[in-house]
């Protein structure tokens, strides 16, 4: 029915009026046009896919002959491995070739063998044409074959080791060569030499141009070795001119004759060497200096000195036989520990004389030359640092036993200055004397092994002294100690009088100088670029068991500082040390109080127990005129005591310490006097006064050593200000009105309340007292016992 409705509808929309079915022909032309156009598109649609299903029989065809074929094939391979594999023929045959193949590999190999050698033979024979006439033109097949034997030396590593006769060969070859390169223009050079009389020349003179030549050509010859030698390099024309010198030197020092003496080697073998450097330095630099400069100004070695520099050059050719003797005296050096201190300093010495008077760098621009003494200490270094130890120690016990090491040293400082013991100033002089014996080192870990093996232990060594010291102080002083431990009579009678004063200054003068010496070493350039280095060195190292020398990060961090390795920059060598030294001063500066104060209680006790306070006198005494009234008897001991405790101190401490140990004792009697007397006893008027002028008294004797020291006592005065206020007004101010302040004026208005008390204290200039001590210092006077 679908079909139909369309078909109607195509009508209706074509035929819709009567006008319409005039085109009724052209109507059906159309739907004719359209249909045989269709009808052509069917037929050719139908005809392709007639086509394409024909090609896909046929590739399906082609594709199942593709796969028969192939299985054929793999049948055929199949059978044939099996027939391989049950016959011997091909191992036969391997087996038969393999014989004649080995002789022809070995035909094959020996034939580049000689054609090897042949090639070495030719260069070998290039560059001796060219001797002596042209050192640079043998240098081209030299350098040939240098690098052929650098090469096969490369190969034969790679294979295991082979060809072990033939990379020998060619390398003595090479090396042969390169002798007789040089003995061929050393002979040159020798005999222009000769003819000049060297070295019976004038050492201002100028060099004539063969003579120059002749150095040229030598140079020539080494340039190649100069530049690409990871070594220093002696220049052969230095050599050859020197070669006179070193036999000198021979005979006067490498021989039977006295002054090979290894003990003399600082009194006459490095003189004649520097005198040797002297006499000869400007001729070199005058006549030779422009020739290395031409050779070496712009290549890779210019900043070398040894190289640059004809002086220097002249010393690097001179001091292998210098050496050579060091290395002879070193032999007898380490029997004999005296000998070898003295020596290392020497060659110290002459290191540094080569370095700053020639400016020789040893072929090392950036760290300069380690010198004789770093090659020697590479082998000798642990026997030297124990031979120094041992002498510091034995120092170190010398004077901790010498009879006035415990002695305190009164001339060491101006008065103010805290003085130290004999034996702190000696020990301080020997760590600085050890310090001179490595600062010139040039191996961090020597100058760390030194610091930490040698001068820390000679100061904890010297600490634990003082440590002991003290403790043995403090048992002799204490009750519990003397039970346990036993203390004879002699040990206490030396804690009489001024001795605990005289022990425990001692223990803080050394302390304090010691602590004074480190700081300022501190601030030295040695010990500030030997903390840098440690730090910087801590920092980077990534082997925390091995810092330096042997020595790990925890046991360096231990005895330096415990900041050694971290990002604080505050720290120095010695804080470790310094730390303990400090402890053991403020330790002391603790008990020098206690001991005063002590003193004073002991001293003071008859003078607390004085009951005659609150008697009246037949004559009273005004307030005003105390001053006139002798010191308590009872305060005769206290006062004798003082001035000589006073005195001991002020010249043993300086000036800071001994204000600070004082000002604490003085507040503790202020405090004694305030409570064991004035509140404990009633005062008449002829005793406040008294009480005030043995105050004065006391004051009197503190301020002759310590200027305005007694102001540690300034509440205890001004109690008795308010304690010598006088009972009436004076008589010339009786009939008139007085605005002097009576004591009964005082208790009126200090009873009224707070406000009029402080007024009342302000009106008497009293600071440091408040309305209630006021109140109970004016209860003291028996005139208000009600």
């Amino acid at each position: 029915m679908e079909p139909d409705i369309r078909v109607e509808d195509y009508l209706d929309d074509k035929l819709q009026s009567t006008t319409d079915f005039d085109h009724l022909d052209t109507l059906l032309n159309s739907v004719e046009h359209q249909r045989s156009q269709l009808q052509s598109q069917l037929d050719h649609a139908t005809k392709e896919l007639e086509e394409a299903r024909r090609s896909s029989g046929e590739r399906q065809a082609a594709l199942a002959a593709q796969i028969d074929e192939f299985q054929k094939l793999q049948q055929s391979i199949d059978v044939r491995l099996k027939i391989v594999a049950a016959s011997d023929a091909p191992d036969e045959a391997i087996r038969r070739l393999e014989q004649p193949m080995k002789q022809l590999h070995k035909v094959d190999l020996a034939h580049r063998y000689l054609l090897l050698l042949q090639h070495v033979q030719e260069l070998r024979n290039a560059a001796r044409a060219h001797l002596p006439q042209s050192p640079k033109a043998a240098l081209e097949p030299y350098t040939e074959l240098k690098q052929l034997s650098l090469r096969l030396r490369e190969l034969q590593a790679a294979a295991d080791g082979a060809a072990v006769h033939l990379v020998a060969h060619v390398e003595s070859v090479t090396e042969a060569l390169w002798d007789e390169m040089k003995t061929t223009m050393w002979a040159e050079l020798e005999a222009v030499l000769k003819k000049r009389g060297w070295p019976n020349v004038d050492p201002e003179s100028e060099v004539d141009d063969e003579w120059i030549q002749c150095f040229e050509k030598l140079v020539d010859l080494q340039v190649p070795e100069v530049l690409y030698s990871p070594t220093l390099v002696t220049l052969l024309p230095m050599d050859v001119m020197a070669q006179i010198f070193v036999k000198e030197f021979r005979f006067h020092f490498l021989s039977d004759k006295p002054t090979s003496n290894p003990q003399g080697i600082n009194a006459h073998c490095f003189p004649w060497f520097l005198s040797l450097l002297d006499k000869w330095e400007v001729f070199f630099r005058e006549n030779f200096a422009p020739v290395l400069a031409a050779k070496f100004s712009q290549t890779e070695v210019s900043n070398k000195m040894v190289y640059m520099d004809p002086g220097c050059a002249f010393i690097a050719s001179m001091l292998p036989v210098m050496r050579e003797k060091v290395s002879v005296t070193m032999a007898e050096a380490v029997k004999d520990p005296a000998f070898l201190s003295s020596l290392l300093g020497q060659l110290m010495t002459f290191d540094d004389n080569i370095r700053s008077g020639y400016s020789y760098d040893g072929g090392d621009s950036e760290n300069g030359w380690e010198g004789l003494t770093g090659e020697v200490l590479n082998t000798h270094f642990r026997t030297w640092l124990e031979a120094e130890k041992k002498f510091a120690l034995e120092r170190f016990n010398g004077i901790m036993t010498s009879n006035d090491a415990r002695k305190i040293d009164y001339d060491f400082a101006v008065a103010g200055k805290t003085k130290p013991t004999f034996a702190a100033v000696r020990v301080a002089d020997l760590l600085r004397s050890v310090t001179t014996q490595y600062e010139r080192l040039r191996r961090f870990s020597h100058k760390l092994r030194f610091l930490i093996d040698i001068q820390l232990a000679i100061l904890d060594d010297y600490h634990d002294h003082l440590k002991g010291t003290l403790e043995a102080y403090q048992t002799m002083t204490s009750t519990v100690g003397r039970a346990f431990v036993g203390v004879t009579k002699e040990q206490l009678a030396a804690l009489e009088g001024t001795g605990a004063f005289e022990t425990l200054c001692k223990v803080y003068g050394s302390a304090d100088h010691i602590i004074n010496a480190l700081h300022d070493w501190s601030n030295e350039e040695f010990f500030v670029t030997l903390w840098e280095q440690l730090q910087a060195r801590a920092k980077a190292n990534e082997d925390q068991s091995n810092l330096a020398g042997g020595m790990s990060y925890d046991h360096v961090k231990d005895r330096i500082s415990s900041v050694v390795g971290t990002e604080d920059d505050s720290g120095v060598l010695f804080d470790e040390t310094i730390s303990a030294y400090t402890m053991r001063r403020k330790r002391a500066q603790e008990f020098l109080t206690q001991t005063l104060i002590q003193n004073q209680k002991k001293a003071f006790t008859a003078y607390l127990k004085r009951p005659q306070w609150s008697t009246i006198s037949d004559e009273p005494t005004s307030g005003e005129a105390y001053y006139q009234l002798a010191p308590t008897a009872e305060l005769d001991e206290p006062l004798a005591v003082l001035k000589r405790d006073l005195d001991f101190l002020s010249h043993a401490l300086g000036t800071a310490v001994f204000r600070r140990i004082w000002r604490e004792a003085l507040e503790e009697l202020n405090n004694m006097l305030w409570s064991d007397v004035l509140m404990a006893n009633k005062f008449a008027t002829s005793g406040a006064a008294q009480f005030r002028r043995d105050v004065d008294a006391i004051s009197s004797v503190v301020e002759r050593y310590i200027p305005d020291g007694s102001s540690a006592l300034g509440s205890i005065k001004e109690a008795l200000r308010l304690l010598n206020l006088p009972v009436e007004a004076p008589e010339e101010d009786s009939s008139g009105s007085s605005n002097t302040m009576t004591l009964k004026k005082a208790v009126d208005r200090v009873f009224t309340d707070n406000t009029e008390a402080k007024k009342v204290l302000e009106e008497l200039d009293v600071e440091s007292l408040s309305p209630p001590h006021a109140r109970q210092i004016l209860q003291r006077r028996v005139e208000n016992a009600e």
